[in-house]
């Protein structure tokens, strides 16, 4: 049987506002169109709870238009993000860093296939309490909204330890061309994209998915 092939999830820029959606639909459905993309972490700026799910609506199109899911994330939003996710029609939600508690809270009310995924793992002991959370992904890499990103070897040594010990998927991120085929061949079941990557003059993601095709056919 052939192994799972790995599937690309793009990450947006942080603090996404209603300015930014018709810049940012455009760039996801030539990016979904140039790749085998399963998803899209879509990082919102905080705003009121009906301008959020307003911008959801507006976005959510070009990403499930294509198959891919659509998950929802807002750092420093003090409402409700799951309303916010089911009324803009989204697949889930995304957190970074959670604290202690939430994501067995947000897995009991996305309890209907919705999606539950969460990021921000550097120590693998957060990294496992996700998993015992029931999420249905860990993250490991990003940029955070301040702009720091964790060291990308410390994001190729928990991507390998995760995919050959646990069984709930990974994303782990690219930040740069250079660290795909690394990542690649870890097995990951997702290869996250930060915006640099897929949205830009000088993005490329018919070239990263032919590396990650590559990675994923060698012996």
């Amino acid at each position: 049987m052939a192994e799972p092939r790995t599937r690309l999830a793009l990450l947006t820029p942080h603090r996404i506002e209603a300015g930014d959606a018709d810049v940012l639909a455009a760039a996801l459905t030539a990016a979904c169109a140039a790749g085998d993309v399963a998803a899209v972490i879509l990082r919102l700026a905080p705003a009121d709870e009906r301008s959020l799910v307003n911008l959801v609506k507006r976005l959510a199109p070009a990403a499930q238009g294509t198959g891919a899911a659509l998950v929802v994330a807002c750092t420093g939003f003090p409402g409700d993000l799951v309303s916010v996710s089911a009324r803009g029609g989204a697949d889930g939600v995304h957190l970074d860093k959670p604290k202690d508690g939430t994501l067995a809270d947000l897995r009991g009310r996305l309890d209907d296939g919705r999606i539950l995924g969460a990021g921000g793992h550097e120590q693998k002991h957060a990294a496992m309490e996700a998993g015992e959370a029931g999420v249905d992904y860990v993250m490991f890499g990003g940029l955070y909204a301040d702009g720091i990103a964790p060291e990308a070897a410390t994001i190729l040594d928990r991507t390998t330890w995760w995919t050959e010990i646990f069984e709930t998927p990974c994303i782990a991120v690219a930040h740069e061309v250079g660290e795909v085929a690394a990542l690649a061949a870890t097995g990951a079941e997702f290869l996250g994209l930060e915006s640099a990557l897929w949205m830009g003059n000088d993005a490329d993601v018919a070239a990263i998915q032919a590396m990650v095709n590559a990675a994923g056919s060698a012996p």
